[in-house]
């Protein structure tokens, strides 16, 4: 009886669990289905018939996108931005990382815990000053102006998963490089950094998305039209087109592909990194 009794509960926990994943699920696809079918319609076709397929399908919102100016200047600074922030954040999270991780020294814990208080410092309560300096560097209107905040503000998260990363690396490893003539610096480059290629592709995803979805940085840096990035970008273009509702879902669309795939490659690296983490701190 009381096994019956378990069993039910446990077919009902897995149906609610079912009914509550497929609801979040529509959440998520439902919205994207709507954009990107949107995007092959006409505004009369939107407003007739919303949720249906486009009959006939209408190209010309999208070549008209991929085609323009005004999408592939953003797309460019975006690129240039993310990388650029990528590049800093990971080399200088790495090298700190392994500071943190491999070196014993007064006060290690202590700088560290300063790294990791950054992670409760929110973006939006630095913007003001962060703009005052900026200026007196003369750094608005100007890439760096965006890649050194970013990658500044990137670094808590990436020293942690570093960390916990090279901390699980055995001292035996370690030990023989040592004896076979590799130094600090040998054994940081040849050894521990091919070791850690899933953390260093975790923290590059996070990196990246966070540089491709920032849009209050780059507004306030950039003022001149062709530093613009590619959530400036939808914005501009929702308010220039704002009565052209297919064209801008085109442009939303299409502006969201790039981060898309570079998630879907770079996934089971994300997962794999982040489990191995986990793992050290077990």
């Amino acid at each position: 009886m009381n096994g019956d009794m378990v069993g039910s509960k446990s077919r009902l926990k897995s149906v609610w669990l079912h009914i509550i994943s497929i609801f979040v699920a529509a959440f998520i696809v439902v919205p994207i289905v709507f954009g990107v079918l949107g995007g092959f319609k006409t505004n009369g076709q939107l407003s007739t018939n919303p949720l249906g397929i486009p009959k006939p399908w209408v190209f010309d919102n999208y070549a008209e996108i991929l085609g323009s100016v005004h999408f592939w200047t953003p797309m460019r600074n975006s690129l240039l931005v993310a990388l650029g922030t990528v590049v800093l954040v990971v080399g200088t999270g790495a090298a700190a990382a392994y500071v943190f991780a491999r070196f014993a020294f007064r006060g290690r814990e202590l700088f560290f815990t300063l790294f990791s208080v950054g992670l409760m410092f929110p973006f939006a309560v630095a913007i003001l000053p962060l703009f005052v300096l900026l200026r007196e560097m003369e750094l608005l209107d100007n890439p760096l102006g965006v890649i050194l905040p970013q990658a500044a503000f990137g670094l808590p998260i990436t020293i942690i998963v570093l960390r916990s990363f090279f901390r699980q690396i055995p001292v035996e490893v370690e030990e023989a490089a040592t004896i076979d003539g590799c130094g600090a610096w040998g054994f940081f480059w040849r050894i521990l950094l091919p070791m850690a290629r899933p953390a260093l592709a975790t923290v590059s995803v996070l990196a990246i998305v966070a540089s491709w979805n920032n849009f209050m940085l780059p507004l306030v840096v950039f003022t001149d039209p062709s530093w613009w990035t590619l959530p400036i970008g939808v914005q501009q273009f929702q308010s220039q087109y704002a009565t052209d509702v297919a064209k801008i879902l085109a442009y939303v669309v299409i502006a969201m592909i790039p981060a898309l795939i570079f998630y879907a490659v770079a996934e089971r690296q994300l997962i794999g990194g982040l489990t191995a983490s986990d793992s050290s701190k077990g």
